[in-house]
C-alpha cells in the first residue's frame, strides 16, 4: 500500500521531511477495523511531532506514518468487532501511539471509530474527528457543561476560536445554549466565527478584559483556551468565581494559581488520545460522540469545519499543508484526499 511518512526529524522545508513509500497491508486483529483511507486532514499535533522536539538526529526505521484525522470506508474488521461490517463509512481521529492514517489502509480500534455523517463527503468528514472530538470532551466532559441545554444562558470565552478546534466548538456551544465569546485577530478568521455562531467576537492580540467588560460582561461562565497558554493571566481575570477553564496546550510558561484559588475556579486539561493511549474504560465515549455528531449534521445542525482540500495525498502535498498549517494563518481546517 502506499503512504506518507517520516524517517527523520526535520523541519518542512526540507524535502526528506516526508516520503512516499509503499509498505504491506496491515491486518486487523481483536476490536480493530481495516479502514481503506478517502482523505485525511492535517492538525497542529502533526507539525508537533513531524519535529520531534527531543527526538532531533532520531532515525525511523522503519519509517513513521503520522495523521490522526481520518476517513473512509471499512475494508475487514477484526474477530472481536462488534460495532461495524465491511463497506461501512466510517470517520476518526485515531491514537498517537499507533501508526497513522497517512497512508492506503489503516487500523485502528472501533471503540473511537464513528459512521461517517451521510450527508458529507469523506473530505468534510475528514476535517471533523480530532478537533469535534477535542471540543466535545472539553466543553461537555471536563468544564461539565450540560449538551443539551440545562445550562443555557451561560456564558463561554472561546480564544482561538478560528482554528479546528475552536470552529467546532462554538458549533458545539451554541447548540448547547451558550452565549458565546470568541476570540479572533484576522477579518477573515472575524467572519468565519461570525457565520459558525459566535454572539460576540474580540481580538486576542489586544486586551481581551477591556473587551469583555465592555460587553457589559465583568467575569464569564466558562473559558476554553484552543491556542496557547500565553492568555493565561488574561483567563484567570476573566473567569468567574467557581468557573471553569479548560486548555489543550502543553506549557512551559508560567501558570500563576493564586488568582485561581482566591476564586475557587478549576482548571482542566484536555488531551482526545488520552482515552486510546491509556484504553480506559469508557473509552467507547468517543465512538458514541461521533455518532451524536454525525446526527446534528446530517440534522443540518452543525456544518463541516473544512477550508482547504488538498489531492492527492502525498509527500508533496502533505509537505504543503504541514507549511500552511505551521504558518497559523489558516481558518478551519486543512484536509487531504486520495491516493
Amino acid at each position: 500500500m502506499k503512504a506518507v511518512a517520516l524517517t527523520h526529524y526535520l523541519p518542512i522545508d526540507d524535502p526528506q521531511s516526508f516520503i512516499d513509500i509503499e509498505l504491506p497491508k496491515p491486518e486487523p486483529k481483536g476490536r480493530d477495523v481495516l479502514i481503506r483511507i478517502e482523505a485525511v486532514a492535517v492538525n497542529p499535533v502533526d507539525t508537533k511531532v513531524r519535529r520531534g522536539r527531543g527526538k532531533e538526529g532520531a532515525v525511523e526505521d522503519p519509517p513513521r506514518i503520522l495523521g490522526w484525522d481520518a476517513s473512509g470506508v471499512v475494508e475487514t474488521i477484526g474477530p472481536e468487532v462488534k460495532l461495524f461490517q465491511p463497506g461501512d463509512a466510517v470517520y476518526y481521529a485515531g491514537d498517537i501511539s499507533r501508526s497513522g492514517s497517512n497512508a492506503e489502509f489503516h487500523v485502528v480500534d472501533e471503540r473511537i471509530v464513528g459512521r461517517k455523517p451521510a450527508s458529507l463527503s469523506h473530505a468534510e468528514a475528514a476535517a471533523l474527528p480530532l478537533t469535534t472530538i477535542t471540543a466535545y470532551e472539553a466543553l461537555f466532559d471536563r468544564l461539565g457543561i450540560d449538551r443539551d441545554g440545562d445550562d443555557k444562558g451561560q456564558s463561554i470565552l472561546i480564544i482561538g476560536a478560528g482554528g479546528g478546534v475552536g470552529s467546532i466548538g462554538i458549533q458545539l456551544a451554541r447548540q448547547a445554549g451558550l452565549a458565546i465569546i470568541a476570540t479572533a485577530s484576522r477579518p477573515e478568521t472575524t467572519d468565519w466565527v461570525k457565520q459558525l455562531g459566535a454572539d460576540h467576537v474580540i481580538n486576542h492580540r489586544e486586551d481581551m478584559v477591556a473587551q469583555v467588560r465592555a460587553l457589559g460582561m465583568q467575569h464569564v461562565d466558562h473559558i476554553a483556551i484552543f491556542n496557547d497558554m500565553r492568555h493565561w493571566e488574561t483567563a484567570v481575570e476573566l473567569i468567574r468565581p467557581q468557573g471553569g477553564i479548560v486548555s489543550i496546550d502543553d506549557t512551559d510558561l508560567p501558570m500563576p494559581m493564586d488568582g485561581m484559588k482566591m476564586k475557587a475556579a478549576s482548571l482542566h486539561w484536555e488531551f482526545m488520545f488520552a482515552r486510546a493511549m491509556h484504553q480506559t474504560p469508557d473509552m467507547i465515549e468517543q465512538h458514541k460522540l461521533l455518532g451524536w455528531v454525525a446526527d446534528e449534521i446530517d440534522a443540518g445542525r452543525i456544518r463541516t469545519t473544512v477550508s482547504d482540500v488538498l489531492s492527492p495525498i502525498n509527500a508533496a502535498n502533505m509537505r504543503k499543508a504541514h507549511t500552511m498549517v505551521e504558518t497559523g494563518t489558516t481558518k478551519g481546517k486543512l484536509v487531504l484526499e486520495r491516493f
